[in-house]
């Protein structure tokens, strides 16, 4: 289900925001209930359980998690669509970025090869 610019820019809305960032990361290692995801926001954020739910439920409501039921439990996970469209919408500027880093990758070779020979040179002193 193709989202379209408006709902790339709002994915980049929800996931702008560090403590949804840091729940998708929680959830990326496998399921958890509400409570282990509020346990460990409440303590690394310092924000309430009410708080940790609303971006539970921002999360949800944008397509990034669902949640079932297991009895009295609520089972948290990350649902992939939105991340892949964001990452396919990403993909047209990674170009950008790769060259700086091959070319930034190439300076830092050069860079050590320089040192190394130097190192060499006042060695056989």
């Amino acid at each position: 289900m193709g989202r379209g610019i408006v709902g790339i820019v709002h994915a980049f809305d929800v996931l702008g925001d560090p403590v949804r960032r840091r729940i998708l990361e929680l959830l990326a290692t496998g399921e958890q209930t509400s409570g282990e995801v509020s346990a460990v926001i409440r303590s690394e954020f310092g924000i309430s359980q009410p708080a940790v739910s609303q971006h539970l439920r921002v999360l949800r409501e944008s397509g990034f998690a669902s949640v079932r039921a297991e009895g009295t439990r609520r089972l948290y996970a990350v649902q992939a669509e939105p991340l892949r469209e964001v990452d396919a919408w990403l993909d047209r500027f990674r170009g950008f970025w790769e060259q700086r880093l091959d070319a930034l990758g190439t300076e830092l070779a050069r860079g050590r090869r320089e040192r190394r020979l130097r190192e060499e040179t006042s060695g056989d002193d």
